[in-house]
C-alpha cells in the first residue's frame, strides 16, 4: 500500500533516495523499481530493516528491480549518517508523529537533500486521527506509538521553516480510516474481533484487486476522512527558497 505518488517525483537513472523510516520497505522496494534508481532506507527497527533488506533481495533474484545500488541499515532518523545533500528524494511517509524530537528529524532529513530537489512528508490527518485518540487511549499512550497529531498548516509550516517550500499536497486511504476506528473500539492490538478481521480482509482484498468500484470510493472519500495528508515540497538553495 502506497501512501506516496512516485508519478510526482523525478527519479532517472543514477538518482539517489532515501527513504527515512522505511519500515518493512514498502516505498523502498517501489524506488528500487525504477530503471537505475539508486535506494537507501534506514530505521530504528532492526527487524523491519531486514525485511526491507530480503524484499530488495528478493526483487533483485527476480528481476524486479531496476538495477540501481542499495542500502539498508539501522540508524536514528534525528543522527542521519550521510553527508550534507547526498539525496535526490528523501521520503518520509507516517514517521514524524513517533519521534519525540520531530525538529530535529525535520533538519536532518533536509540537511542530507540536494537543493532544488524532492522531499516527500506524510502523517495522520487530524480528523480521522483525533477520533482514534477519542475511542482508545491505548492507541497512541503505547511505547513507540503516535506522540502527537498535526494539523496541515502547523506542518507545513515546520517543513517551510527547515528550508523547503510545499508545492502540492495529497490525501490518502480514506478506507483505512474506519478500520482503526474499529480497532480502536475493541482495543487497538485485537486483531481476532470478527469485524476488524472481516474488515481487514476487505482491504487486503481491495490492495490486491484495486477494483475500479472502491478506487472511486476511496477518492470521492478522501477529502473527508482520508487517513494520511501527504506533502510534497523541494528544497531551496543553502536552505533558503
Amino acid at each position: 500500500m502506497l501512501t506516496v505518488n512516485f508519478a510526482k517525483l523525478d527519479l532517472p537513472p543514477g538518482a539517489y533516495v532515501l527513504d527515512a523510516g522505511c519500515g518493512a520497505g514498502r516505498h523502498l522496494s517501489q524506488a528500487f523499481r525504477f530503471n537505475g534508481v539508486n535506494v537507501v532506507g534506514i530505521d530504528r527497527n532492526k527487524k523491519d530493516a531486514d525485511i526491507a533488506n530480503r524484499t530488495l533481495n528478493v526483487m533483485r533474484h527476480e528481476n524486479e528491480d531496476g538495477r540501481g545500488g542499495k542500502l539498508v541499515c539501522t540508524s536514528d532518523i534525528t543522527r542521519l549518517p550521510f553527508p550534507d545533500e547526498s539525496f535526490d528524494v528523501v521520503i518520509c511517509s507516517e514517521v514524524l508523529e513517533h519521534i519525540p524530537d520531530h525538529k530535529k528529524a525535520i533538519e536532518e532529513i533536509t540537511r542530507v537533500l540536494k537543493p532544488g530537489k524532492s522531499l516527500v512528508v506524510s502523517v495522520p490527518r487530524y480528523l480521522p486521527e483525533r477520533i482514534c485518540w477519542f475511542l482508545s487511549e491505548d492507541y497512541h499512550r503505547e511505547e513507540g506509538g503516535h506522540i502527537r497529531i498535526y494539523r496541515k498548516r502547523e506542518l507545513i509550516t515546520l517543513l517551510e521553516n527547515a528550508g523547503t517550500k510545499c508545492i502540492d499536497t495529497d490525501r490518502a486511504h480514506s478506507l483505512h480510516s474506519p478500520y482503526w476506528w474499529l480497532k480502536c473500539l475493541v482495543g487497538h492490538k485485537n486483531d481476532e474481533s470478527p469485524p476488524v478481521k472481516l474488515y481487514h480482509r476487505f482491504l487486503v482484498w481491495d490492495i490486491i484487486k484495486k477494483p475500479l468500484l472502491t478506487r472511486a470510493l476511496d477518492k470521492m472519500l478522501n477529502p473527508f476522512i482520508s487517513k494520511s495528508i501527504v506533502l510534497y515540497l523541494k528544497k531551496g538553495d543553502q536552505y533558503g527558497t
